[in-house]
């Protein structure tokens, strides 16, 4: 059997197991073979029903006597329901919102069931939403072994297809075939098996402990070969020429002055070294790394300055309107108070400006695109602010010297890199900026190719947001101090999930709050003396610029909104925030919300509002009361929540198992070491062929150009 042959030309597939496969991006027998189980399921304690007590994990054999599909009156939730024997008894079994069961379990199947014993209502047993599978005899699991690998199903591809076509695959394919792409002294001094081994322990584990060491050697594979990838890209750019760009101390300190407080130590840092950086004749490649108000577009702005100065162009890349527009605001503020004449340019889909104005010097103006093109390319423009408008084929630069780009995980690598590809004699300096805290290991994986600029202290006179987690019945009690809060003169945002009401038939029992039907309660029950406004992505742009502005002039005193305002939304004034259904956020993106209160001195407050009671959500929500930082929380996250949903992660197309080793700080920096230790040796990999094979291949496999 061919590796790289289609699936199809090997296997008779129904079209809808076509269909599933192309929808999990399952092209040749290859892939299949790398489609790793997600967990793995013991039958080895079996128990007799009659056996069975509540609380139970265990594993039941026995025959279905009924099976059949129903719904609930009240939420039209989907139930297959089954009664299933054994020599000894009965019990019912559940499967909630899973009707494809009915479908693939028939009356008189003989099955093995393992999942936990509950009680219902009445007082009976019952197993809820078991893992099934269709068995020859109440002896064995035919094929299978006592430890069932259990992998991600789709509608038309079950767990049990994939388990036994990967099997067959295994028992067809030479082992010579499957070629071993690291190098031998790496896997004995790790103590990592061969791929084949590999690939035998991940897909029919004998134990536990044979799946969790090929796992390790997957999850090994995946980060050493983005590090190799990471670091070979660095060591490319290096090569290659950019700006020298040139500053004095004392120019550089009036310029500092014009902020209207006083820098951290972080923030000095950091500008020095992007100074340090633009004296050499090399691309800068930066990641500035700050907490939500830790000072970042201080640190951009003055980075702007210096290049601004040496008659260069600067692109700024901002991933929404309200952010763009924001920063455009920001800059005129500050560069306006010095009279330096640099001219500020704003694009975006909606609407292109310019500052100064001739009209008036202190303001900027609507200009036409076509004019505001022709001018950047003249270099008459050399401060460029936008949102994915700067990437289009019509920007053209004179002189383009530096390119940062604001919350940099919210754009594709593509995006950046056509950015940095602007036709210009030089490589522009990069300086990636986030706000979204980054645990260690992602940044040492991820950000392999980029120099690490941390802001990990607070402006002085900042307030630490008191979180508060608020259960439904005390509801009430929050909404009174945020009326006082109110009538001290403050604001507030509350966050809902959606902007319209949800339909409760494909919700079943969640109760997400939307926008437009909280706009309308709370100003009818909650709050009728208080001015409301909305805003979600939706709304047109100046829809947007006017919720905005009545907010900043506190003619809204509260806003309701969707995640739309979870970056670069400044408004001082605004104190209190409520997050309407937090279970639905990430930590990361909770901590980000939470961080539009924390932009003065006032005492800032977080309503976590909540309908769970799961103790995974008391968890969270109490890590993220304590939290001193959001690095903490994103730590957290890792280890607890899942490193795949961590916010943004899923773009960079790192696999589940490649997700596992961001969990393993030794296994990343044995991964990195190896990595650069080759490259020390050999850049161009000529004693390594499998390995420049390998990653030409893998380059496709992960986002990074």
């Amino acid at each position: 059997m061919n590796l790289y042959s289609k699936i199809e030309d090997n296997f008779r597939l129904l079209e809808i197991q076509k269909k599933a496969l192309k929808r999990l991006d399952l092209k040749s027998v290859r892939d299949l073979l790398f489609y790793f189980p997600t967990r793995y399921e013991s039958f080895s304690e079996r128990k007799n029903i009659d056996s069975l007590v509540e609380g139970d994990k265990t594993t039941v054999f026995g025959k279905i006597i009924i099976m059949n599909l129903q719904k609930t009156s009240q939420k039209k939730i989907s139930l297959a329901k089954a009664t299933v024997g054994d020599m000894t008894g009965t019990i019912n079994v559940t499967w909630f919102n899973q009707p494809y069961i009915a479908k693939i379990l028939k009356t008189g199947d003989k099955v093995a069931l393992t999942g936990k014993v509950t009680k219902n209502k009445s007082g009976l047993l019952y197993l809820a939403n078991p893992i099934h599978e269709k068995i020859s005899s109440y002896d064995s699991l035919g094929e299978g072994a006592s430890i069932l690998p259990i992998y991600p199903e789709t509608r038309g591809l079950t767990s049990r297809w994939l388990r036994f076509t990967i099997q067959k695959i295994l028992k067809s394919v030479p082992a010579h075939e499957l070629q071993e792409i690291i190098p031998e002294e790496i896997l004995k001094k790790y103590h990592l098996p061969h791929l084949y081994s590999s690939l035998i322990y991940i897909h029919t584990p004998q134990n536990i402990k044979d799946a969790e060491i090929a796992r390790k050697r997957f999850s090994f594979e995946e980060i050493f070969f983005i590090q190799l990838q990471r670091l070979r890209q660095r060591l490319n750019l290096k090569k290659k020429s950019s700006h020298i760009i040139k500053t004095t101390k004392k120019d550089l300190n009036n310029f500092l002055k014009i902020f209207p407080f006083k820098l951290t130590g972080s923030q000095k840092k950091s500008i020095n070294q992007i100074i340090e950086d633009f004296k050499k004749d090399e691309p800068m490649s930066r990641l500035l790394e700050g907490d939500v108000g830790s000072g970042k577009t201080a640190v951009a702005v003055a980075a702007t300055y210096v290049v601004a100065k040496n008659q260069l162009e600067t692109a700024y890349m901002a991933p929404t309107e309200i952010l763009a527009q924001q920063h455009f605001k920001s800059f005129i503020d500050y560069f306006s108070k010095l009279n330096l004449g640099i001219k500020i340019g704003l694009i975006t889909s909606s609407e292109c400006r310019k500052f100064p104005s001739k009209v008036n010097p202190n303001d900027s103006t609507p200009i036409s695109k076509n004019q505001l093109l022709k001018w950047v390319a003249n270099g008459e423009i050399p401060v460029l602010i936008g949102t994915h408008s700067l990437i289009q084929g019509k920007v053209k630069f004179k002189d383009l010297a530096l390119v940062i780009i604001d919350e940099q995980h919210r754009f594709g690598t593509k995006q950046r890199m056509a950015l940095l590809q602007k036709k210009t004699e030089r490589i522009p300096h990069l300086l990636s900026m986030t706000a979204t805290p980054i645990p260690r290991t992602l940044a040492l994986t991820m950000y392999g190719d980029l120099d690490l600029s941390l802001l990990d202290t607070m402006p002085l006179g900042r307030k630490k947001i008191i979180t508060i987690s608020v259960p439904p019945e005390q509801r009430d009690h929050a909404y009174e101090q945020i009326r006082d809060e109110i009538n001290n003169g403050r604001q507030a945002y509350i966050i809902c999930p959606r902007i319209d009401e949800p339909d409760p038939e494909k919700l079943g029992s969640l109760n997400l709050k939307a926008v437009k039907a909280e706009a309308k309660r709370l100003k009818k029950e909650v709050f009728p003396e208080f001015e409301i406004d909305m805003l979600y992505g939706k709304m047109n742009p100046k829809e947007k610029e006017n919720a905005l502005e009545d907010f900043r002039k506190n003619k809204t005193q509260i806003l309701i909104a969707t995640s739309v305002i979870e970056v670069g939304i400044d408004i001082p004034n605004a104190t209190m925030i409520i997050i309407e259904g937090a279970e639905r956020f990430g930590l990361a993106q909770l901590h980000q919300l939470r961080g539009r209160v924390m932009r003065s001195s006032y005492q800032s407050y977080c309503f976590v509002f909540t309908e769970s009671n799961s103790q995974k959500t008391k968890d969270r929500l109490k890590a993220l009361e304590k939290a001193k930082n959001g690095f903490e929380l994103a730590e957290f996250d890792l280890q607890f929540r899942g490193a795949g949903e961590l916010s943004g992660m899923k773009q960079w197309g790192i696999s589940d198992i490649g997700m596992e080793a961001l969990k393993n700080l030794k296994m990343v920096e044995a991964a990195r070491s190896e990595s650069q230790n080759i490259l020390n040796d050999d850049p161009e990999l000529k004693k390594y062929p499998t390995l420049a094979q390998r990653l030409s291949l893998f380059k496709n496999d992960i986002h990074f150009e």
